[in-house]
């Protein structure tokens, strides 16, 4: 098998398994656990397996200058915002729809890049984002005459926008030369703070009522975080940041289908219509390229790693 064939499939199961968080989350919550307590110890399982992988990279150390708390506590937050709006939407839509929705963040990256950092929106990008806002219209409004929550819209597209927030701000200079294992650990650390308070101002935490339900629990801080930022570093390094960012496409593809196929969620005409209208958008706006660079530092979780060399 070719680096390069390697490289696209590292990317698809990169997506895959980054869209597998409705495939173990839904099942909490149907058991009775909130997002807060899920997030809680996905953050909490997640962070030891980065921290070991930090410690295991040659170079990489746990010590921080005091400029980079702030920047780092600052990022941990919006992270963890982002997540928690994700996984409170499941409780008014389907995972799938929401999954979707979601992946409006690059354009959002390329609407405050343009907005703050005054960098130039192209027609095509201009009739991406018009296209993007069709998909969502459309799957508000379904085919079948049902309604989205608009709860659950306003929670999906925040989550967007703290992840789009998180995306340009973790490129600027104040983190840019940090290792981005170390950012990431950091950010999972500085993250579950805000469930841990959000906890104890709810009142407790609340844990699965079957013993295998922890298996739930580990598979998210496993397959949606560690295999999926691992296996996104390895296939940019074999086919580049462009092709590994569409291919994040099989992200929300991955959650409608297991929605569909697992927990019996039902898609329309239209509502398949306006998951094509976003995903195409969204396409082609990373493969324009102007913002694929914002794309790439906040999943790449590890330094580089060493390919061996294809003989020619």
């Amino acid at each position: 098998m070719s680096e390069k064939t390697k490289g696209y499939l590292l990317a698809i199961i990169a997506a895959a398994t980054y869209g597998m968080n409705p495939l173990f989350a839904l099942p909490l919550y149907a058991d009775g656990m909130n997002p807060d307590s899920v997030l809680f110890f996905r953050y909490l399982f997640a962070i030891p397996l980065v921290g070991a992988m930090l410690k295991t990279r040659r170079g990489s150390d746990f010590r921080l200058q005091k400029k980079d708390v702030l920047p780092l506590i600052v990022m941990g937050i919006l992270v963890a915002l982002s997540s928690l709006t994700l996984f409170q939407s499941y409780n008014y839509m389907d995972a799938g729809i929401a999954s979707t929705i979601l992946f409006v963040y690059p354009i959002m990256v390329a609407l405050i890049m343009a907005l703050v950092y005054k960098e130039k929106v192209t027609t095509q990008t201009a009739l991406c984002i018009l296209m993007a806002l069709g998909g969502i219209g459309m799957l508000y409004q379904g085919g079948d005459g049902a309604t989205l929550s608009l709860t659950g819209t306003l929670l999906v597209l925040g989550s967007a926008l703290s992840y789009a927030i998180y995306i340009v701000s973790i490129n600027r200079p104040a983190l840019k030369e940090m290792a981005t294992l170390k950012v990431t650990f950091y950010i999972l650390l500085f993250g579950v703070l805000l469930f841990v308070v959000r906890l104890y101002i709810n009142g407790g935490i609340s844990l699965p009522g079957q013993w295998w339900l922890w298996g739930n629990l580990l598979a998210l801080a496993i397959f949606p975080t560690a295999i999926s930022f691992l296996c996104t570093t390895s296939a940019i390094q074999r086919i580049g940041s462009t092709p590994t960012a569409i291919l994040g496409a099989l992200e929300p593809l991955t959650a409608i289908i297991f929605g569909v196929t697992v927990f019996g969620e039902r898609l329309t005409a239209r509502d398949c219509m306006g998951i094509f209208l976003i995903i195409v958008a969204v396409t082609v706006v990373i493969a324009g390229g102007s913002i694929t660079h914002q794309l790439v530092r906040f999943r790449k979780m590890f330094p580089r790693l060493p390919l061996k060399r294809v003989k020619k």
